[in-house]
């Protein structure tokens, strides 16, 4: 998940533009889906406004200037060391947090499931947490979350971690989302997967904008357009700015015997800010190209950034005619791919290289045609002008629909499905 770098000086007023409207956008988005989550919890949530690190002796201090109290559990992870504190959820309004200090060598916070939040501590040396406390100071009328870290030899730290995976594993299966209940209903089914989210914002754009916030917007406005005809059932792996690990949104595709299955991102490069448009992503065991590769391992590590620990993808289907199958599957997979960007090339920018392969979890489902999309990249200024675009959108969303129409068109042609045109 690189962060873009500052964008190059040389687009002068147009760049500051963007920067004011990137800033701006990300504003906005942050505050209607605070509000989303707000309303989905219920009652009125927590407020987290600053966040300070105090290194003394051996002991180091993360505090969390809080409206009230709230309960916290805390979890170590090993490989790398981490120490991972989950929480009711919190509203993360701390605008500039502070920089690593002590046993402390970064750490990030947002929302890990529909009513949670996680704080995730990277450790600079093992170190466990000797304490955590929540209080309320009446003279200076906010709370204080205290999380104290103490140092401890590798053995204990290890010791530790091994102790707590058996908890981290029951929270993260807690947490898992109910199969969507889908009636017995002949159309298509999509499922379609905004990458990223919560405490994983993926990518980051100069001005803040972050890959999580862009993809959603997105893909909520996908769903709209689908949905506009009735001829497709559509699902959502998120509607919200929350966590989902990367298993978990195979499986929502698996269980929901999922047609097709469309996860969308939108990259950074920033060591080449001149790399830009729209790529499509089919799953393969070996990846096409060396970019391809190391864009499905940056990926892939999405789950560690929550501080969940990888789970296998069960595949459910054995020996040969899993292999029949996952062959079937990726072979609609490669025709969805290439109608994707023929209908696109019509209405955006497309990368050099538009159709790839490399190997994505979140694509390993043996039995449903997946393809993840790059919208573009966010260390491209040009590119996140167009991402910001409304028309473009609009046009983006329409293309894909068509690609859609003509995908199922094809596959469903001589199964005694009528076929379905947007």
């Amino acid at each position: 998940m690189p962060i873009a770098p500052t964008l190059p000086n040389a687009a002068g007023p147009w760049l500051s533009l963007c920067r004011l409207g990137a800033a701006l956008l990300a504003l906005v988005v942050a505050t209607i889906v605070s509000a989303e989550i707000a309303r989905a919890v219920g009652d009125t949530p927590v407020v987290a406004v600053s966040a300070r690190i105090e290194a003394e002796a051996d002991e180091t201090r993360l505090v969390f200037k809080l409206s009230e109290p709230v309960a916290a559990a805390a979890l170590h992870t090993a490989g790398p060391d981490r120490a991972i504190v989950d929480l009711p959820y919190v509203n993360f309004q701390i605008a500039e947090s502070p920089e690593a200090g002590g046993l402390v060598s970064g750490f990030r916070y947002g929302v890990f499931a529909r009513d949670r939040s996680r704080i995730v501590i990277d450790l600079a040396s093992p170190a466990r947490v000797a304490s955590i406390e929540s209080v309320y100071r009446e003279s200076e009328g906010a709370a204080f979350l205290t999380i104290a870290l103490a140092p401890v030899d590798r053995t204990a730290f290890d010791d530790l971690a091994d102790q707590d995976a058996r908890r981290l594993l029951e929270s993260a299966a807690a947490a898992r989302s109910s199969a969507p209940s889908i009636a017995d209903d002949d159309r298509p089914l999509i499922v379609i997967d905004p990458g990223h989210g919560g405490v994983d914002p993926g990518a980051v754009a100069a001005g803040g904008v972050t890959e999580k916030d862009i993809v959603l917007s997105f893909s909520l406005a996908l769903r709209d357009r689908l949905e506009e005809g009735g001829r497709y059932q559509v699902v959502m792996t998120r509607e919200k700015d929350v966590f989902v690990a990367l298993g978990e949104r195979v499986r929502i595709a698996r269980e929901a015997q999922a047609d097709l299955f469309v996860s969308v991102h939108a990259d950074s490069i920033s060591s080449a800010p001149q790399v830009r448009g729209l790529t499509v992503y089919t799953g393969s065991d070996r990846a096409s190209d060396a970019a391809s590769q190391q864009l499905a391992e940056r990926e892939n590590r999405a789950d560690a950034a929550a501080g969940v620990e990888e789970q296998e993808i069960e595949e459910g289907v054995a020996d040969i005619l899993m292999d029949l199958t996952r062959r079937e599957t990726r072979g609609f997979s490669h025709g969805f791919a290439r109608y994707l960007v023929d209908e696109i090339a019509d209405v955006a920018r497309l990368n050099s290289n538009p159709l790839r392969q490399a190997g994505f979890r979140v694509l390993r489902a043996p039995d449903v045609p997946s393809v993840l999309i790059e919208l573009g990249y966010l260390s491209s200024s040009q590119d996140i002008a167009m991402l910001m675009s409304e028309e473009w959108r609009e046009e983006t969303t329409t293309a894909m629909a068509d690609a859609i129409g003509r995908y199922f068109t094809t596959r469903f042609a001589n199964r005694g499905i009528a076929p379905v045109s947007p």
